[in-house]
């Protein structure tokens, strides 16, 4: 296992675990997160624990054109019963991807540290936000890293309130995402919900080739 000293380089990918753990440790700063998210790096840990930087081989990736809308979600994008918004709270939506708690999971792995280097990622126009709103209220949502001169999205959580709000958010800005020509959407690990949308494992090379 690769001990990461504050502002030591990233070691090479082939040192991550069978699971993609690579390496433990390191400031969890603006800068580290740059260079994480262009080299297919990113942290998950819960409060409990150290800094954990994860490159997991395959990886879950969704190309927007591939993206799948079932019958029930066309007939609900055609009611149009939600509003989508973009980069307008951006606050609130990491707030409640935060507060969410998941399943096998103890706490949050969006820790208050994250939160301050993420919203700070927000200010640069790097991490950005999407944000449903029902009556005016804020009923789902979801943000990750947006590495524009790459044309990809990376994921990293969402939230919803009330049903089906994140999944028609999600569907909103994939279909943004396509139009302004982005190639991949990071999903980073497999979920049966993200290969329901049209999502699939790719080998983390071929993941790579997107990056470079």
């Amino acid at each position: 296992m690769y001990f990461l000293k504050p502002r030591e380089e990233f070691p090479p990918l082939k040192y991550a675990d069978s699971q993609g753990l690579l390496a433990i440790g390191g400031e969890l700063s603006v800068e580290r997160l740059i260079s994480a998210y262009n080299k297919g790096i990113f942290p998950w840990y819960d409060e409990s624990q150290p800094v954990l930087w994860w490159c997991p081989d395959p990886r879950m990736v969704m190309f927007p054109e591939n993206l799948k809308v079932s019958k029930s979600m066309k007939q609900l994008l055609k009611k149009d019963p939600f509003r989508v918004t973009y980069n307008q709270d951006f606050k609130a939506v990491i707030e409640n991807c935060a507060a969410v708690r998941r399943k096998g999971q103890h706490g949050t792995w969006i820790t208050p540290e994250m939160e301050e280097v993420y919203t700070e990622l927000h200010k640069m126009g790097i991490a950005q936000s999407v944000e449903v709103w029902q009556d005016d209220k804020l009923v789902g949502g979801l943000y990750g890293i947006y590495l524009e001169d790459k044309k990809v999205f990376c994921g990293e959580s969402m939230f919803t309130a009330v049903s089906n709000a994140s999944k028609f958010g999600f569907i909103k800005m994939v279909q943004k995402l396509r139009a302004a020509g982005v190639k991949l959407i990071d999903c980073q690990v497999y979920t049966a919900h993200l290969e329901s949308l049209g999502a699939e494992e790719i080998p983390r090379d071929e993941f790579l080739e997107y990056l470079e």
